[in-house]
């Protein structure tokens, strides 16, 4: 657990010290906030309209899904971009034999990885909450509906980091990795627009159909352990590709 910990605080100050974490950074707030502000807007003008009593809904079922959903196909972007680097770079230049012959295994190697970008990911969840909460000040939160709508952003996040991770294990071209990873995202996200029966594994496959119940709210047991086993999957793959790489040499 040391060895994991030592490996992920690495990563972290690498993403913190590249400039391209702190562009993304300020861009997903940037694209967030303003989407956020104008969510806000539309609801209250909504609101004070000519709606009936009984078609008013809360501040968080009309805003929060709205501007988490937008969070994801923001990350759907950066979160290629953030996990390019994590192994292609060290096979282009060629410190891959370091990693190899250190006294760390390859699981605590990438799931160290995993948890330094993970931790950069959950600043960036915090941040859009924290963004939420402030309108505790004007109007009544469902906490409970905020809550589900950030850990299904946290999950998409965590299957887009190990997807990524496990893209970025197949090249030493950090551009051809985040180009890999972008494309399965989109396609994983999309996919089940392609699935003309609603009992098509299709759906089952489609994060964006395994998001959706958690941001209207609703927390399944069958979503969390999906996205349990796609990142486990993922990492588990990410791991074998590289014992393949240290068994040839």
């Amino acid at each position: 657990m040391k060895m994991i910990l030592t490996i992920a605080g690495k990563e972290l100050r690498s993403l913190f010290a590249s400039p391209m974490a702190w562009v993304i950074l300020a861009l997903l707030q940037l694209l967030l906030g303003l989407f956020f502000t104008n969510s806000v807007g539309r609801y209250f003008e909504a609101m004070q309209g000519s709606m009936l009593p009984e078609q008013r809904i809360g501040f968080t079922a009309f805003v929060m899904p709205q501007v988490f959903g937008v969070a994801v196909l923001v990350l759907l972007t950066a979160v290629p971009l953030l996990t390019m680097r994590q192994i292609a770079e060290e096979r282009k230049n060629h410190t891959m034999v370091f990693l190899f012959s250190s006294p760390v295994s390859l699981f605590e190697i990438v799931f160290g990885k995993f948890v330094g970008l993970m931790t950069f990911i959950s600043i960036v969840t915090v941040m859009v909450l924290m963004m939420a909460l402030s309108m505790n000040v004007a109007t009544d939160l469902d906490i409970a509906h905020l809550l589900t709508n950030a850990l299904g952003l946290w999950l998409m996040a965590a299957s887009f980091a190990a997807l990524g991770i496990f893209m970025s294990s197949l090249t030493q071209q950090p551009i051809i990795a985040a180009i890999l990873s972008f494309i399965a995202l989109l396609g994983l996200v999309i996919i089940d627009n392609f699935a003309a029966d609603p009992e098509s594994p299709l759906n089952y496959l489609s994060l964006m159909r395994h998001f959706e119940p958690l941001a209207t709210g609703v927390l399944s047991t069958t979503d969390i352990a999906y996205f349990a086993l796609f990142i486990t999957t993922f990492l588990v793959l990410t791991v074998r590709r590289l014992d393949a790489d240290r068994l040839r040499g």
